[in-house]
């Protein structure tokens, strides 16, 4: 079978335990935002990590679904409350949910999906439930201390790039590597081999979103699925622009940082100059550069991994497929 079978396979036993699991029932108004998003599409990603990491460990997949639905549950909340912060009126090329209904029931929504993520766990024996929830509670901690350092950056103008690397490792990165030490726990991996592949996953994760700030500026608006340049409109403080500060001329920094002052009324203008300034000072290549060491990492942590070579190529596989992405 092909690597890009099996992943194939993967999301398709995620898909159909979510459809098992999820009804939507009264309250409608409830439960039907929460069927919105979860039925938006994505890569599945996250659940799909936690099913290959079972399989690496040569676990039994069935025993890992709960759990991978956990993470999906919880990431879609995650979406659903960025989304209101951000005010992004779309996701994954659709309305969002609360442009489609409103504040309120995209709160309480998401409140739901948080709660229903943790409900996952309750059908695994003491021991291992204690391991899974309390590595699940320390990612969403994190994943919260990221939202708020992305909210905090937005209105700062001294934030330093490992100060960003933090952000976006506990944003996105801790949850990538707790999907894949999730599926090692459950296949009884050794403390280890949960750790190696917590950390491919960890450099994975960040590898994956500084390419979303990439694409975010530069990605193809007809697949990226998001309003591309909508980290440019909300000023949010991406690699691109630390660097492009460091490493432009006084004229060109005192214009980016005019533009990341304000919010124009014609937002396509304040994009299409300061993706100039971010190509011509070099902030493009490091970018680039940064998300080719991140890869590496994730790979040499890979080879730590005590597990047949055979085993591991799926998790090559998906990594190279996602940092060849598009969307």
């Amino acid at each position: 079978m092909t690597e890009q079978k099996k992943i194939g396979e993967f999301r398709d036993k995620v898909l159909a335990h979510l459809d098992a699991r999820f009804t939507t029932k009264a309250p409608e108004t409830l439960y039907e935002p929460i069927s919105y998003i979860l039925g938006l599409g994505g890569k599945r990603m996250r659940p799909v990590l936690t099913l290959m990491a079972v399989d690496v460990f040569n676990g039994k997949i069935e025993d890992a679904l709960d759990a991978a639905l956990a993470i999906e549950v919880f990431h879609n909340f995650s979406l659903v409350h960025d989304d209101i912060m951000d005010d992004a009126p779309l996701r994954r090329g659709k309305v969002t949910v609360h442009e489609k209904w409103n504040i309120n029931t995209g709160i309480l929504s998401g409140d739901a999906m948080l709660i229903k993520s943790y409900q996952f766990f309750e059908g695994y024996e003491p021991d291992m439930f204690k391991k899974l929830v309390s590595l699940f509670s320390k990612t969403a901690i994190e994943v919260c201390e990221g939202q708020q350092y992305d909210v905090d950056f937005e209105i700062r103008n001294d934030v330093a790039i490992p100060e960003y690397l933090k952000m976006i490792e506990y944003k996105t990165a801790v949850l990538v590597a707790a999907s894949l030490k999730m599926g090692a726990i459950i296949a009884n991996a050794s403390h280890s081999d949960a750790d190696a592949i917590y950390e491919f996953g960890r450099s994975l994760g960040i590898a994956f979103q500084l390419q979303d700030d990439y694409l975010d500026a530069f990605g193809d608006p007809k697949t990226f699925g998001k309003q591309v340049g909508g980290d440019i409109i909300e000023n949010k403080k991406t690699i691109l622009y630390l660097k492009a500060l460091e490493f432009a001329s006084s004229d060109d920094k005192m214009e980016l940082e005019r533009l990341f002052s304000e919010k124009p009324e014609d937002p396509e203008a304040k994009i299409k100059r300061t993706k100039e300034i971010f190509q011509k000072t070099g902030s493009v290549a490091f970018l680039k550069k940064e998300i080719e060491n991140y890869t590496d990492s994730a790979f040499e942590s890979l080879e730590k991994i005590s597990a047949p070579e055979e085993n591991k190529m799926l998790l090559k596989e998906f990594g190279k497929q996602l940092m060849d992405r598009t969307i």
